[in-house]
């Protein structure tokens, strides 16, 4: 499905929800200088064409229970298409793996996992592994501090795709 024509205000309700996912509707229109309706409006048509895919909380997590966040990257055994879609099975099937990106270059995965502790991510791991998921081998890194999380920076990327 191609994407709409984007405007100012289109582009403006978008910036907006990916910072604030429960402001109101009446507060987004004020914001964005339109009246309630063709806010609304508007707000339906991004949806159905797909570019406001869900809204979601962010939870304090470091506030709720001790977890470890580790950055992974894998190398498979093999590179055929069969062997990457056993891996991205293996992946989905795992909720502690919370993002999962196929790279170019070096490696040919770069997964996010959240778990209790080292030995959950260990466990995992292994786990991992056992299912003969075609991983050749793996890097860890343990994030020590989280420095920055803000979303993209949407009206520079739409001016520059533009011209």
């Amino acid at each position: 499905m191609r994407s709409p024509a984007l405007d100012n205000r289109d582009i403006a309700i978008l910036t907006t929800l990916m910072r604030e996912g429960r402001i109101t509707k009446a507060e987004l229109a004020r914001r964005v200088n339109l009246s309630p309706t063709p806010c609304w409006d508007r707000l339906n048509r991004l949806e159905q064409a797909g570019l406001i895919r869900f809204y979601r909380a962010e939870i304090a997590l470091q506030r709720l229970a001790p977890h470890v966040v580790i950055f992974v990257t894998i190398e498979l055994d093999r590179h055929k298409s069969e062997d990457f879609q056993r891996f991205e099975r293996a992946v989905a099937s795992l909720d502690e793996i919370t993002d999962c990106w196929s790279l170019g270059g070096g490696f040919d995965y770069l997964l996010k996992v959240i778990t209790s502790d080292i030995a959950a991510y260990q466990a995992l791991m292994d786990g991992l592994l056992d299912r003969r998921a075609g991983v050749k081998r793996y890097f860890t890194y343990i994030v020590t501090k989280h420095v920055k999380d803000s979303p993209p920076p949407l009206a520079r990327l739409l001016d520059d795709s533009s011209g």
